[in-house]
């Protein structure tokens, strides 16, 4: 018997994206999900294609994960913190959600509103120092889908001085399943095929996320609606501060970081080389007329921006190799 694992939210996209991993894994063991409104039944009757994976879902209570080790939760923003301060300190958790990830309340106010539930370690492991820093917590906060798709073509250009913190702009567009599982109206096919929208422009909940991450000062971040079902593709600009090739500069950054990819010259990120992987495909260049800095980023927002990255932040806190059940490479066609 390995790790014994829950996951609470089991019903929405990244927690059936989560419960697929976990299927696969060679150290962890799935032992409980929880769901809402559909609590009682079968996972194959929720995700059909988790046919044979028969586990039955229970109401989200902590009593759900007695003995459990490791619990993900997969819940809403806002309702991780209530069932985490029930689960006893000996089970290590890592929250899919936002409740923990930023470190000033205020900016949890401001984006999220009601009041902060405090900071846990932030689960980016590429960054620098921070998989030390996983390793060792019980309590890790994932990161948002948008923000480490934004943040690891980001982060290593201001770190190296080349990109202006006060003068970044991003536009990136996700699938449709980073908007959750719920109906809504203006997530219906016929509202979606064919055509592209912009949603939450100018208030993000992202944006402080980014900031704290990077170190970025002033961020303009436009988010797009895409007429797919998953994958995110950001387009970031920075004024530069110095000559030095942001090609080269992130190319350094992750050398040895299995996940992410430097495309050589030329090849751009596409998200359909990341689909179903807990990859990030990157690329670099300057833009001849401007000469701002242009960084593109592909990431399937259901692998490295939910339930992959989840899984990468547990292996670490197990002393597993973080590759650990993961997908380095995309599905093709």
């Amino acid at each position: 018997m390995g790790v014994k694992v829950g996951v609470a939210g089991a019903s929405g996209y990244a927690g059936g994206e989560l419960l697929r991993l976990l299927a696969g894994h060679p150290e962890f063991d799935l032992v409980a999900a929880t769901a809402h409104s559909q609590a009682g039944s079968a996972i194959s009757e929720i995700h059909p294609h988790l046919t044979g994976l028969d586990l039955i879902t229970k109401p989200t209570a902590p009593e759900a994960f007695d003995g459990a080790d490791l619990v993900f939760l997969a819940l809403p923003h806002g309702q991780s913190a209530a069932l985490a301060q029930q689960l006893p300190e000996s089970v290590r958790i890592v929250d899919i959600g936002a409740d923990f990830r930023l470190s000033d309340g205020a900016q949890w106010e401001r984006y999220y509103g009601g009041p902060h539930a405090g900071t846990w370690t932030y689960g980016l492991p590429e960054l620098p120092g921070q998989r030390e820093k996983i390793a060792n917590s019980t309590r890790v906060a994932n990161t948002g889908c948008y923000a480490v798709t934004t943040i690891l073509a980001l982060a290593p250009l201001i770190a190296a001085g080349l990109a202006d913190p006060e003068d970044v702009v991003v536009v990136a567009a996700s699938g449709t399943s980073g908007a959750g599982k719920s109906a809504k109206v203006n997530l219906l096919g016929s509202e979606v095929m064919g055509s592209l929208s912009t949603y939450k422009t100018g208030r993000h909940q992202h944006v402080p996320e980014i900031k704290q991450a990077t170190g970025a000062r002033s961020l303009s971040f436009t988010p797009v609606l895409a007429p797919m079902p998953r994958g995110i593709l950001a387009t970031v600009t920075a004024r530069p501060l110095t000559g030095d090739d942001p090609h080269e500069v992130l190319k350094n950054a992750y050398a040895n970081d299995p996940f992410v990819h430097v495309l050589a010259a030329d090849h751009w990120p596409q998200t359909a080389s990341v689909g179903g992987s807990n990859a990030v495909h990157l690329q670099a260049t300057r833009d001849v007329d401007s000469g701002r800095i242009i960084a593109v980023s592909a990431s399937d927002n259901l692998g490295k921006g939910a339930a992959g990255q989840a899984v990468q932040n547990a292996n670490l806190m197990f002393g597993l190799p973080e590759t650990t059940g993961l997908q380095i490479y995309g599905v093709a066609p």
